[in-house]
């Protein structure tokens, strides 16, 4: 699972720091490094793709 989407369910609430701490490997010291890095720092972006319903 890509680190930037473990991160940003994190921080929307949609897990405990101990929760994302087990899916990423590592121990709850080092994923509070990982939270600080600046490249996980944005969330990464949703592409929304829309289809015509006529076709």
């Amino acid at each position: 699972m890509d680190k930037r989407k473990v991160v940003a369910a994190y921080r929307c609430g949609m897990m405990t720091i101990q929760e994302c701490a087990q899916i990423l490997g590592v121990d709850n010291p080092h994923l509070l490094g990982i939270l600080d890095d600046p490249r996980l720092a944005a969330e990464p972006t949703l592409r929304v793709v829309r289809h015509s319903i006529t076709g």
